[in-house]
């Protein structure tokens, strides 16, 4: 039984809700005001562990009442903290989202994750049937440093480019697993894509990126499913329809989902499945880190 690794982002989401997204210069009246635990590596841990795999954070907080609450609620999650380091260099990270009509908008301010380094993935211990996962709301040197050690140690790697921004061709080469949607994957590809676009356009993109021929590239496309590209073999998962509330770290969800089958062993195809199934649970709830279901969930699901 393998372990997941997530050296990432943590971050307190500030969450307004409100009936519509105020247009640019426009002020509306909010519902309410939420405080979740959110971040993207730290969502991603969270899924991890709670859907079974020995699971370890690695980031960083500031010393302040947002690092002290979201080290409590990690530490409930099971997960291991022993590589998380307090820092009174800057503030924890913090996340401004607007919830409107089931879609959001994010602002997030990276403090103390923008000092996440390669020290702080030195000490990892990674083994052949771990997951390492890593996204970019830390620096793209870190996730170097700590892929470089993971491909060392024989571990997979698994890369959730998002935020979206464009990565060295060397970063890439160091990605077993990429998964993204199609926004992110056009970006990186340097190609139009839509919403309306085929399955076989998305592929055809996706192929056009991939750095090596055992390359897996992932596509996460909402209620549309999943399409992925293993090597030369093409995968496609069907989506599930439900009825959204908060979309808030669905593919944070994901990623955690599909780590932690894979660190069980699972198949590509049936870990696909149960990440696809994980996500559709969690954006039925509020909130990122908090909405990310057990197993037993996603067993009753599927």
């Amino acid at each position: 039984m393998g372990r997941v690794f997530v050296a990432g982002s943590i971050n307190m989401d500030v969450v307004a809700t409100a009936d519509r997204h105020p247009k640019v210069g426009e002020t509306v009246a909010g519902r309410q005001v939420l405080y979740f635990p959110g971040g993207k590596g730290a969502n991603q841990a969270v899924a991890a562990s709670r859907l079974g795999a020995e699971t370890t954070l690695i980031g960083r907080l500031g010393k302040d009442s947002f690092g002290a609450e979201l080290r409590a609620f990690l530490g409930n999650q099971g997960i291991d903290l022993g590589s998380i380091r307090e820092t009174a260099e800057a503030h924890t990270g913090t996340a401004i989202i607007t919830v409107a009509e089931a879609d959001n908008t994010i602002v997030v301010i990276p403090g103390s994750n923008a000092l996440v380094s390669a020290d702080d993935v030195a000490d990892a211990p990674l083994a052949k049937g771990d997951v390492a996962v890593s996204q970019f709301e830390i620096p793209l040197p870190t996730i170097a440093a700590f892929f470089q050690r993971a491909r060392a140690a024989g571990t997979t790697t698994l890369l959730n480019p998002a935020p979206a921004q464009t990565m060295s061709s060397e970063l890439l080469a160091l990605v077993d697993i990429l998964v993204l949607n199609e926004t992110e994957l056009g970006l990186l590809a340097g190609a139009e894509l839509s919403e309306g676009d085929t399955a076989e356009r998305i592929i055809d993109v996706a192929r056009q990126l991939q750095a090596r021929e055992d390359q897996t590239i992932c596509v996460t496309l909402g209620k549309r499913g999943v399409l992925a590209l293993a090597g030369r073999e093409e995968l496609s998962v069907p989506g599930r329809v439900v009825k959204a509330v908060d979309t808030t770290g669905a593919g944070d969800c994901f990623v955690g989902a599909l780590a932690a089958q894979l660190a069980g062993g699972a198949a590509l195809r049936a870990a696909l499945t149960f990440a696809n199934a994980a996500a559709s649970i969690s954006v039925q709830r509020m909130g990122a880190g908090p909405s990310m279901p057990t197993a037993a969930e996603v067993a009753a699901t599927l």
